[in-house]
């Protein structure tokens, strides 16, 4: 009976090692930030966003499982905010990322210097980052759960 015990216990063992093993692998891939449409804040987020928060916003995009913590359903940001879209909090944190220690890890790239690069060489670089940021945001607000 003692044989089979520890026949089971080296099991399990290994079983959770080669579980943690498999999950330490997963690897996000870093792309160009490619150009898209600054009018289209869908667009943006359908380029930039969706990988990680997913198509519906809820945090489940196919990034996610790389991820040291799961990204933020964006859905609930009025809800999380009192009812009110907590318009300039997601501004700040598309254009300088976010500074929160609970967050861990920066995962979530900050997109201000991203966005500003796809105007490089143009005079009205830092208006275009500004719409970019903004119609992202608006895009944000219309996937408001209340």
């Amino acid at each position: 009976m003692p044989n089979r015990i520890h026949v089971a216990f080296v099991a399990g063992l290994l079983a959770t090692a080669v579980f943690g093993i498999a999950q330490t692998n997963v690897q996000v891939k870093q792309v160009p930030v490619n150009p898209t449409s600054a009018a289209s804040g869908k667009l943006m987020y359908q380029n930039y966003c969706i990988v990680c928060h997913g198509a519906d916003g809820k945090g489940d995009g196919p990034a996610a499982v790389a991820l040291k913590d799961q990204p933020t359903d964006l859905t609930m940001l009025a809800k999380n905010n009192g009812g009110k879209f907590p318009d300039d909090r997601v501004y700040t944190v598309l254009q300088f990322g976010v500074e929160t220690p609970a967050h861990g890890t920066k995962d979530m790239p900050i997109w201000g210097p991203a966005l500003r690069s796809l105007a490089k060489g143009s005079s009205a670089a830092d208006m275009q980052e500004h719409q970019r940021i903004a119609n992202l945001t608006m895009y944000l607000k219309s996937l408001q759960q209340m």
